[in-house]
């Protein structure tokens, strides 16, 4: 399936709705609910089979979803805001959180993410902190992204880290 062309017009997503999704251990979606679907543009079958990268939106640095499969897959939750595409090209950003789904042994099966809506002061903030990561990998790569991010945190605050950028979003500025 081919991506849409990004436009520049937000969903406006509703308060305290949750988009949530189940994935296999590779990200292939396996679970969708219906607020999914309806904001995503995707029927639940378009869903359903395809990578959950369906819905990335360009803007978005690949080193934060390295980061993410890395966390995840040792185990760990990982949170973070996170800029989607709809089929129609438009955008929303969420606060996703992402947790492992394990089997009765406690193996890994798949993951879990439930999504809400993220304040306009958080998004307006780390937009331009994504545009210059992508724009840093499409130059250099994604080490150099990583190497600007951290360097990028520390120097608002020794405190913040990728894990707790959410929660201290309010020192990067």
């Amino acid at each position: 399936m081919k991506k849409p062309e990004p436009i520049n017009e937000e969903i406006e997503l509703q308060n305290n709705i949750y988009i949530e999704s189940d994935t296999d251990k590779k990200g292939v979606i396996t679970y969708v609910n219906d607020y999914f679907a309806e904001i995503s543009g995707y029927s639940k079958d378009e869903l359903l089979g395809s990578p959950h990268n369906i819905v990335r939106h360009p803007d978005m640095p690949k080193i934060l979803f390295k980061i993410l499969w890395d966390r995840i897959s040792r185990g760990e939750n990982f949170h973070a805001a996170i800029k989607n595409m709809a089929k129609d090209g438009r955008y929303y950003w969420v606060f996703t959180d992402f947790e492992p789904l394990r089997d009765d042994k406690g193996d890994i099966i798949g993951y879990k993410a439930a999504r809400k809506k993220i304040s306009k002061h958080v998004t307006q903030l780390l937009d331009p902190l994504y545009k210059k990561l992508t724009e840093i990998e499409k130059e250099s790569g994604m080490n150099e992204s990583l190497n600007y991010l951290n360097n990028f945190l520390k120097e608002r605050s020794q405190d913040i880290t990728i894990d707790n950028l959410l929660e201290n979003i309010h020192k990067l500025y």
